[in-house]
């Protein structure tokens, strides 16, 4: 690859992560995903647990005669688990797998808005140090004095954790 060629790579990267975002918070903390990604936002139903899977699924819903598997945001990251609120709410969104897509619901704490954010406004991951794998966050994004932390959905969960998932459902 020549020099050129590495440039427009890196624009494509960069403006890729440019366009709308619906934003959440989940532990105090705002997140976004593309507005592409997600199918529906819905309240909170009652979740039937799936035993022998992972701690961070919390089981599946029927919505509208389909199985869905929720995914605990939260406990996926690592963060403490808190009841339900009035403003708790599932995300369904459409996963691009390694040999499928997937509808999962993710449960966060509330959803806050969908924001347009320019490349322009969006920073790579600051190097932290640490071997954590940071391939799941996008960039950040800065908007009204605050960094949303940008997902990247699709590699949120592992081929290995979707192929459990799938399983669950």
């Amino acid at each position: 690859m020549n020099e050129s060629e590495a440039i427009d790579q890196a624009a494509r990267a960069v403006t890729h992560r440019e366009g709308k975002y619906l934003t959440f918070s989940l532990a105090g903390e705002e997140y976004g995903i593309g507005i592409l990604k997600v199918k529906e936002i819905i309240g909170m139903m009652a979740i039937t647990a799936v035993p022998q899977t992972p701690v961070y699924v919390k089981g599946v819903v029927n919505l509208r005669g389909k199985v869905i598997p929720i995914v605990d945001l939260r406990l996926k990251f690592s963060l403490a688990a808190v009841a339900a609120t009035e403003r708790t709410c599932i995300i369904v969104v459409e996963v691009t797998g390694a040999a499928q897509q997937t509808l999962i619901g993710i449960l966060v704490d509330s959803v806050t808005e969908v924001l347009n954010i320019r490349s322009a406004d969006i920073e790579d991951v600051p190097d932290f140090g640490t071997q954590e794998d940071m391939s799941s966050i996008l960039g950040m994004a800065k908007t009204g004095g605050t960094v949303k932390i940008l997902l990247d959905i699709d590699s949120v969960l592992t081929s290995r954790e979707l192929n459990v998932i799938n399983q669950a459902a």
